[in-house]
Order: C-alpha cells, then sequence, then structure tokens
C-alpha cells in the first residue's frame, strides 16, 4: 500500500473534515496517510510520498498562497507521483459549478501554477455564520445576498456531499 501526503489549508476547519474524512477511507484501505496543515509545515518535503494530495479552501476568491508557493517550488516533485488537488468553495454549493471544470476558483487557480494535478475535485464548503468575526459575517452575507444563498446570520449550512468525498477517496487509493 501506499504512503500519502495529504497538505491542505483550511480557513475555518472544514477544508481538515474533509482530510480527515479522506484519511479514514484510505487507512480503512490499507494506506498509510500523513495529515499536514500547511501553515505546520509549510517546507514540508513531498519526495518520501507515494503519493500527493493537496486541498485547499477558498475565502473572498482565493486559495492560501502558501498551498500556491508549495506547489511552485514543489511542482516537480508532485508531478512525478501519483496527485490530486481538490478545492473547498461555497460556490460549489451550486450545481453548475460543483465539478473541477464548472468551478471558476479553481479553473482561475490552475491558471496561475504549474502544476496539472491528475486528479481533481471540488467540494462544497459550510457555511458558518455565528463562528465568523463580525466583518467576514458581513462580507460573507453580502456574498451570500448577491449569489442567492442563505443570508440568515444564525445559518450554519453544510453544503459538503460526503459521499463526493468518499468516491475522491477511493479514486486517491487507485491512483
Amino acid at each position: 500500500m501506499s504512503h500519502i501526503l495529504v497538505l491542505y489549508s483550511t480557513t475555518d476547519g472544514h477544508t481538515r473534515l474533509i482530510c480527515e474524512r479522506l484519511n479514514e477511507r484510505l487507512q480503512r484501505s490499507g494506506h498509510m496517510v500523513t495529515l499536514v496543515d500547511i501553515r505546520d509545515d509549510p517546507d514540508i518535503d513531498a519526495e518520501g510520498f507515494d503519493k500527493i494530495v493537496v486541498g485547499a479552501s477558498i475565502r473572498y476568491g482565493r486559495h492560501s498562497p502558501l498551498i500556491a508557493a508549495f506547489i511552485k517550488k514543489h511542482h516537480g516533485t508532485v508531478e512525478r507521483k501519483p496527485n490530486a488537488f481538490f478545492s473547498v468553495n461555497l460556490v460549489a454549493r451550486k450545481p453548475d459549478k460543483n465539478r473541477p471544470e464548472t468551478n471558476p476558483y479553481l479553473q482561475r487557480f490552475l491558471r496561475r501554477i504549474p502544476w496539472k494535478p491528475q486528479n481533481l475535485a471540488v467540494f462544497a464548503g459550510k457555511l458558518d455564520y455565528p463562528s465568523y468575526r463580525l466583518l467576514d459575517r458581513l462580507l460573507i452575507r453580502l456574498i451570500m445576498a448577491v449569489t442567492g444563498g442563505p443570508t440568515d446570520p444564525s445559518a450554519v449550512v453544510e453544503f459538503t456531499n460526503w459521499e463526493d468525498v468518499d468516491d475522491f477517496g477511493r479514486l486517491i487509493g487507485e491512483m
């Protein structure tokens, strides 16, 4: 079985939960997984892993610059190994934006980086107004109002399709 690096950035913790779900799925299949938050180890050496998975959340239309820096620095290593990238964002709650080829944030990110991931996924995230700081709560409510999403300041809505996460975990295990 494989030793898989799952490197991620998370803004509010939901991407970490998705990575933990992938970890569970992969370990049940006999793989060894190392989960790493990019903020904890931005210089992790990807060379010692058999497969590399990178996941990143979106906040205000951007993935973490730490993820982009890691990819730029290590894209040669990442491209030589079986690899995958996934994005977590609220726009993916919409059926016409929940696939890699239709998600504007993922497509914009892919144009900015040198790496061309072998496998891609997009997962809808979680909206959790009560946990946001005041400014974030106001800005996200405005964005949701413009895009037809929930605006109740007490709303907590998880849009993630966990079956899709499990399917992506199976794909990672097989690559």
